[in-house]
């Protein structure tokens, strides 16, 4: 990409505080002039002063402010081509309301109590983890959570919430369930949301980026001061690491909301941005795509996923459309996140959201993840194969009807590596065939928030199909996602057979739809407590076995064999594991069949029908009848 302007490497952009003075840095190397306007308040007409900076080295401005200036709010006014913009400071930290004007922060004044001290989970492998994707707003907004600052910050650092029928919610549930991680819903500042009207029923997603570094003020119980935002969104942080759980942040720096007043654009013209020709490249679908192979482009993003790391102890990050950005950018926040905590994670979407002018080989796609290290990308061969293609509405899956599906299965229960009883010739979901180097590449799910829910995936596809049915379907989509090679994921709710009804169907993309289509309802743990209850008993065996997170191609294929069957519609494997083997067969035909163990032996039973867990549920041996549309865990120590 271009270099015609000297990037400025330090690491004292934006505003630098301590309470004798405030440093500010701006980089726009094509500003004729640059002021800073200083503010009472983050709104209205309370302007303090006007100051002009200097030009300094390296295209940046900068001014120098003596005294305390901690909660002082400012703007840029950046002259480009004769036309002066007022903006955000990019590298803001803190903001007003709506984010259009930048604080000065002391941060340490923002730390809950014991936050110095605060930190997530060490995983020693990615496939270790257990990640379910979360909203701030979603997972208690309804009024059948119980808690008492519905969809916000400080609503998922309360304990003791219930439903009605005294069933824990929120934080607890979240607990209950045994995961590692939760993936949160954009939770920097978004563009969608006004947050002067708390009272309005607004509701959006948040893939509309505008402060990249700060903490939606929506879902804070002030949006109004800056400091607040910060406060809640730790105390959050703090309160999933009190309970063991990590946090994973989901960004999207591939586009930013509203070109025209981005404060990208408004301090550098057309810079931050690839152009095709005298249009903006729109890989996102969303009117433009950043482009990341610029110095200055790529230097923000790594500040800023280092900035949450280390400010906000993040514990991961999920890139949006991973597919926009360049392969180097990524190969540099791995290579910084991996020397401030060694356990984080790191993963995205390895596809974009249409064609970009940076040439498919340079880009984060997930046909080149070969080309990278510790970084996963999500298996949209695993979801579209379990249930059905996202984009088809009647589309069929494993689960639901679809036939001749066993080698897609085969395909990524090993993690889409190479493996010898996968045949690669009939793969057709991805033309290059195996696409992983291991299985710590691969993130395995049927449904995130993104497209319908597993279960209205069933209920549209499967219109005649009992409740009963659906069950079994929904059971055994969990069972292929938590016994795969790979990093297992789930949306919030799943469990519970979340369903998004809207105008007389179902949602498939809620991202601005009434918070009422969107919110968790937690009264339905009473009426799908058995569901529930067997993706608790998958996650508990899947943590007891490592066979099930295996690390390396060499291991899943020593390890991992495949049976023969004669019935169609049937997968069965087993799997080495120490002094243990681990036999696994998924039945989708709606009859039952009979399925012959790998040997003569006698094997414990783990799962099988509605139940799932490490408590032994009988034993068999030689043979055994497998229940329609479901799966059987059976374990047999191995002895010498």
């Amino acid at each position: 990409m271009s270099d015609r302007y000297t990037p400025y490497l330090g690491n004292d952009l934006g505003c630098v505080y301590t309470e004798k003075k405030t440093t500010f840095r701006l980089w726009a190397p094509t500003a004729e002039k640059v002021e800073i306007c200083f503010y009472k308040n983050g709104d209205g007409d309370c302007l303090l002063e006007t100051v002009p900076m200097e030009k300094d080295v390296e295209g940046t401005w900068f001014l120098e402010k003596s005294g305390d200036n901690a909660r002082l709010y400012y703007t840029y006014l950046v002259t480009q081509e004769g036309i002066t913009k007022e903006t955000q400071d990019p590298y803001g930290k803190a903001c007003g309301v709506n984010g259009v004007r930048s604080m000065v922060v002391s941060l340490r004044s923002t730390d809950p109590k014991g936050f110095d001290k605060d930190c997530g989970p060490k995983l020693y492998s990615p496939t270790d983890a257990v990640v379910c994707e979360i909203s701030v707003r979603d997972m208690t907004a309804d009024v059948s959570s119980g808690v008492r600052f519905k969809g916000k910050y400080l609503g998922l650092t309360e304990k003791g919430a219930m439903n009605i029928n005294g069933v824990p919610t929120g934080l607890d549930y979240i607990k209950s369930l045994g995961v590692t991680h939760v993936q949160l819903m954009p939770s920097y500042d978004f563009g969608s949301i006004d947050e002067s009207r708390p009272e309005a029923n607004q509701y959006n997603w948040g893939y509309d980026p505008v402060n990249y570094n700060i903490p939606e003020g929506s879902y804070s119980t002030d949006p109004f001061h800056g400091e607040v935002r910060i406060k809640e969104f730790k105390q959050m942080v703090q309160a999933f690491h009190n309970e063991g759980i990590g946090v994973i942040m989901d960004v999207v720096y591939n586009h930013t909301y509203d070109i025209d007043n981005s404060c990208f654009q408004k301090t550098v013209k057309d810079y931050y941005y690839r152009m095709d020709g005298k249009k903006y490249s729109d890989a996102s679908a969303c009117g433009n795509e950043v482009a990341s192979d610029q110095p200055m482009m790529r230097k923000y993003i790594i500040d800023s996923v280092k900035y949450w790391a280390e400010e906000y102890h993040i514990d991961g990050f999920r890139f949006d459309l991973m597919g926009v950005l360049d392969l180097e950018t990524m190969r540099q926040i791995r290579a910084e996140l991996e020397k401030i905590n060694p356990y984080i994670l790191v993963y995205g979407e390895g596809w974009a959201g249409g064609p970009s002018v940076l040439p498919e080989e340079e880009r984060a796609l997930k046909v080149n993840v070969s080309q990278l290290q510790g970084i996963g990308m999500f298996s949209d061969d695993m979801r579209d194969g379990i249930k059905g293609h996202v984009f088809t509405e009647d589309a069929l899956g494993f689960v639901n009807g679809g036939q001749d599906m066993e080698n897609d299965i085969r395909f990524s229960v090993v993690g889409a590596i190479e493996h010898p009883q996968v045949d690669y010739e009939k793969y057709e979901y991805t033309p290059e065939g195996a696409w992983a180097k291991d299985p710590r590449d691969v993130v395995n799910y049927a449904s995130c928030h993104d497209n319908l829910t597993l279960w209205d995936k069933l209920l549209l596809t499967c219109p005649k199909a009992s409740r009963a049915e659906l069950l079994a379907m929904n059971r055994l989509s969990a069972a292929i996602i938590f016994t795969s090679q790979g990093m297992p994921f789930f949306l919030s709710g799943e469990e519970f057979a979340r369903s998004k009804p809207y105008k007389n169907s179902y949602s498939e993309n809620s991202y601005n739809l009434p918070v009422e289509v969107n919110s968790l309802k937690y009264d339905r743990l009473s009426d799908f407590k058995e569901l529930c209850d067997y993706y608790r008993g998958l996650i508990a065996f899947r943590k007891e076995h490592i066979g099930l997170r295996m690390n390396t191609k060499t291991e899943v294929v020593e390890n991992l064999r495949f049976l023969p069957q004669e019935q169609k519609n049937v997968v069965a494997f087993v799997i080495k594991e120490r002094q243990e083997e681990i036999f696994v067969v998924y039945n989708a035909n709606p009859e039952q069949v009979t399925v012959s163990l790998p040997d003569d032996n006698t094997w414990q039973v783990y799962a099988e029908g509605s139940k799932a867990g490490t408590t032994v549920l009988g034993e068999i041996k030689n043979q055994t009848e497998l229940m329609k549309v479901s799966c059987l865990i059976a374990c047999r120590v191995v002895t010498q």
